[in-house]
C-alpha cells in the first residue's frame, strides 16, 4: 500500500506539472494518470519508467526546433499540447497490458514485454516524425519510394528512420535494466521498427484517404509493436 500511495503521489505531481506547463490538457493528464496506475499495477516501477521515458522523449522531440517547424508548417496543432485521445492512442495498449499482467501473474512476463514493445513503437514513430522532419535530407513515400512532400502522411526519410531506431533502442535498454537482459531486448528493436513501419504504411493509405484518424494510426502502431514483441 505504501508503494501504491507513493506512485499515486508521483503521478499526481506529474499530472500537475504536465498541465501547468501546457504539455497535456487536464483531461489528457487525468487519462495519463489512470494509465500510469494500470501500468504500475502490472509492470511496477519499470513499467512506469518506460512511460516516463516515452513521454519525456516525445515532449522533447516535439519541442525541438519549434520555430523551424512552425515556419515550415510542420509544428503540431495546439502548440503540441496532447489531448486525452492522443494519450490513449499512444499509451492505451500499454495500460491494457499492464492490467493483463496484474490480473494474470502467470502471463505477466509476456505482457510486460508486449507493453515495452508498444512503447518502443510509439517512441520510434514520435522521434522518426518529429526529428526526421528536421534532420531528413530526402523524403520518400513509404509505398512507392518516390520523392514526396516532407511532413505528409506516409512519408519517411533515412535520418528519421534511424532516429526512430535510436528511440526503440533507448526503450529496449531501459527494459533490460529493469527486467533483465536477454534476446527480448533485441526483439524490442524489431518490434519498434515494425510498429513505425506500420504507422507509415497506414499513413500513406488509410489516413491519406481520411478513412482513419492519426490517433487510430498511432493506436495501431503501438498494437503492432506489442504483437510483434509477443510473437518473437
Amino acid at each position: 500500500m505504501y508503494s501504491f500511495g507513493l506512485v499515486a503521489l508521483l503521478l499526481g505531481a506529474g499530472m500537475a506539472y504536465s498541465t501547468r506547463t501546457g504539455k497535456l490538457t487536464p483531461a489528457a493528464a487525468g487519462t495519463g494518470g489512470l494509465l500510469g496506475l494500470l501500468i504500475y499495477g502490472g509492470a511496477g516501477f519499470g513499467g512506469l519508467g518506460l512511460l516516463v521515458l516515452f513521454f519525456g522523449l516525445g515532449s522533447a522531440a516535439s519541442a525541438w526546433q519549434g520555430p523551424t517547424k512552425r515556419r515550415l508548417g510542420l509544428a503540431e496543432a495546439n502548440k503540441g499540447r496532447r489531448t486525452a485521445g492522443q494519450v490513449l492512442a499512444n499509451a492505451g495498449v500499454a495500460g491494457l497490458l499492464g492490467a493483463v499482467a496484474a490480473c494474470y501473474p502467470a502471463h505477466a512476463p509476456l505482457a510486460r514485454l508486449m507493453l515495452a514493445g508498444s512503447f518502443a513503437a510509439a517512441t520510434a514513430d514520435t522521434l522518426a516524425s518529429e526529428l526526421g522532419n528536421v534532420y531528413g535530407r530526402r523524403y520518400y513515400n513509404v509505398l512507392t519510394w518516390r520523392p514526396d512532400v516532407r511532413g505528409e502522411n506516409g512519408v519517411v526519410s533515412l535520418e528519421g528512420t534511424l532516429l526512430g531506431l535510436v528511440g526503440s533502442a533507448l526503450v529496449a535498454g531501459l527494459y533490460g535494466l529493469c527486467f533483465g537482459w536477454g534476446p527480448s531486448v533485441g526483439w524490442l528493436l524489431v518490434a519498434g521498427t515494425a510498429g513505425n513501419l506500420a504507422d507509415s504504411v497506414l499513413g500513406a493509405t488509410l489516413e491519406r484517404q481520411q478513412l482513419i484518424s492519426n490517433n487510430t494510426v498511432n493506436l495501431l502502431n503501438t498494437l503492432v509493436g506489442a504483437l510483434v514483441a509477443g510473437a518473437l
